[in-house]
């Protein structure tokens, strides 16, 4: 199953259990995946809906007039808001009615990503991070609309742009284009640890792995480092891709990072050397850190979307495009 007809390349996936969302410039199309890949609805980031498929015929990496490039989109805990970063501001979208209920304002500089976790009060917890090198937290009540300005904004701020954030129970990690990982207190609030120089580039994309203190990046030169979750302490590296990895997700026995690659197809000579080092050490991280048994054999490597030289591929492919096990 193929969801194409996107106008460039798809930044950011979400899916519920029937409809699958994809982000393609200034554009959100909903997709029912049910029977077959239908576009029901698309969004824009200005608060537009339109019936089906209303952006299948443009083709541009221009952004039209009143529109912002959407960076990243996210689904709240429960499944009925969408949150989209598209520039200095996060809109929400209730998709019971797909209907814009307002903002969530604040940054000075565009939203690079987000997050949403919900409080035991229904309220949604939203955390965002953005080029102005701050990362704010906004309390998102049922029913809210109009401009929402944050209930917090985390100090000390990163050096530079805010790329990535992760939440795990009560603290969350957030990455930046500062080389470096913080990690914070959703309760307190406080600033918990700062990990040495996390990578050589932008600290791009994070994950935990589940069940286990494990925490993975990812960073625009292509490496994928472990960390212990607690410490922040290096555990070691394993080279993804060559080109940067754009996000990550993992569960206990897998982990799946998505990457832009210059080439049309995808071979397993062009990383196999990488994945087989890659083996050893998930291997022998696993076996300390209680990973499941078919992490520490494997490494899987999936693309959301691939680039080619001539032009940039435009679907999102629902089945996997390429493990390398």
């Amino acid at each position: 199953m193929s969801l194409a007809e996107h106008p460039s390349s798809v930044v950011s996936v979400r899916y519920t259990s029937s409809l699958v969302f994809t982000v393609s410039t200034a554009y959100i199309k909903v997709w029912d995946i049910r029977d077959s890949a239908k576009c029901i609805r698309t969004l824009t980031s200005s608060g537009q809906v339109g019936s089906g498929d209303t952006c299948s015929s443009v083709r541009s990496l221009s952004i039209p007039p009143g529109e912002s490039q959407i960076n990243q989109i996210t689904l709240n805990p429960s499944g009925s808001f969408l949150y989209a970063a598209a520039g200095n501001a996060v809109r929400m979208w209730d998709l019971r009615k797909f209907v814009s209920t307002g903002k969530l304002t604040g940054h000075l500089g565009p939203v690079m990503c987000l997050t949403v976790d919900k409080l035991g009060s229904g309220q949604d917890i939203v955390l965002t991070g953005s080029k102005d090198r701050h990362i704010k937290m906004f309390e998102v009540a049922e029913g809210a609309q109009g401009s929402i300005t944050s209930s917090h904004t985390f100090e000390p701020a990163h050096q530079d742009g805010v790329e990535s954030l992760a939440v795990h129970g009560d603290v969350f990690y957030s990455g930046s284009r500062d080389y470096y990982i913080k990690k914070w207190d959703l309760t307190s609030k406080q600033l918990l640890q700062q990990s040495v120089s996390a990578q050589a580039d932008w600290v791009s994309a994070l994950g935990v792995v589940p069940g286990s203190p494990v925490l993975l990046s990812g960073c625009r030169g292509g490496l994928l480092r472990l960390w212990h979750a607690d410490s922040l302490a290096p555990l070691g590296e394993v080279r993804g891709h060559d080109s940067p990895i754009n996000g990550l997700a993992t569960n206990s026995s897998q982990l799946f990072t998505a990457s832009d690659w210059m080439e049309k197809k995808m071979t397993t000579e062009s990383v196999g050397e990488d994945v087989d080092e890659g083996r050893n050490r998930i291997e022998e991280i696993g076996k300390r850190y209680g990973m499941g048994k078919q992490a520490s054999k494997q490494v899987v490597v999936k693309d959301i979307f691939l680039s080619g030289n001539e032009a940039q591929e435009d679907r999102v492919n629902i089945h996997q495009r390429g493990s390398y096990l």
